[in-house]
Formats: structure tokens, sequence, C-alpha cells
């Protein structure tokens, strides 16, 4: 892959695929036991009135696409799949990027609906 410094035979396998846009994008990370893995949606750019929001004052977005899911605990099996579009709290989980693309991990429990 050209500006990785990776040969294309040294990828790692892909966990899970997701479509986004037009285009399909793996995401390499495996959440252990009651753990997922969203992809946030991107901020409101402009307010239902048609006020542009600046930078500093947007929201972080509490809905999100599950990427990756965990194994579920050993008492207590999984409700969200890989694809379903969740609300979760405005403070849960923790952030991480991963390949420039910014991710919530969190766990099941925080997530509050599946839309």
């Amino acid at each position: 892959m050209h500006g990785t410094g990776l040969d294309e035979g040294t990828l790692p396998q892909a966990k899970h695929q997701i479509h986004t846009n037009r285009f399909y994008m793996s995401v390499n990370i495996k959440p252990l036991a009651d753990r997922v893995v969203v992809e946030p949606a991107a901020a409101e750019e402009k307010t239902a009135s048609g006020i542009i929001i600046p930078d500093t004052a947007k929201e972080k977005p509490q809905k999100g696409k599950v990427v990756a899911v965990g194994d579920g605990k050993k008492d207590e099996p999984m409700t969200v799949k890989v694809g379903d579009t969740v609300l979760y709290g405005k403070y849960s989980g923790t952030e991480l990027s991963l390949e420039d693309q910014d991710y919530m991990i969190m766990r099941e429990s925080d997530i509050l609906a599946v839309l």
C-alpha cells in the first residue's frame, strides 16, 4: 500500500466490514466481553433553521453505527449487532482513533437505544 510502509502481504485480516458511503472499510479490532466499537455520526453542520454551526460550538454526537461487537458475557448474550445505528450517552465510552478514523468503544449497557 502506498504511504503506509506496509506490503499488501503484511496487512492483518479484517474482522468486520462496514458500508460507508460507496466503499467498504475494514475495522481491525475485536472488542472483548460486552464491549462494542461505534463509529460516531458526523456532528451537525447547521441548525434546522439554516444557521451554520462553527467547529468550536458543535456538540459531541450521541448517535453512531456499530462496527464491531464482542462475544458478550457468559450469562448475557449481546443484543446489538454490526451495522446497527445506536444512541448512547453523552459521556459514554472511550474515544479512540484508528487509521485516521475516530471510534468510540463502550460497554453494551452504555447504549441507550437501537434505531
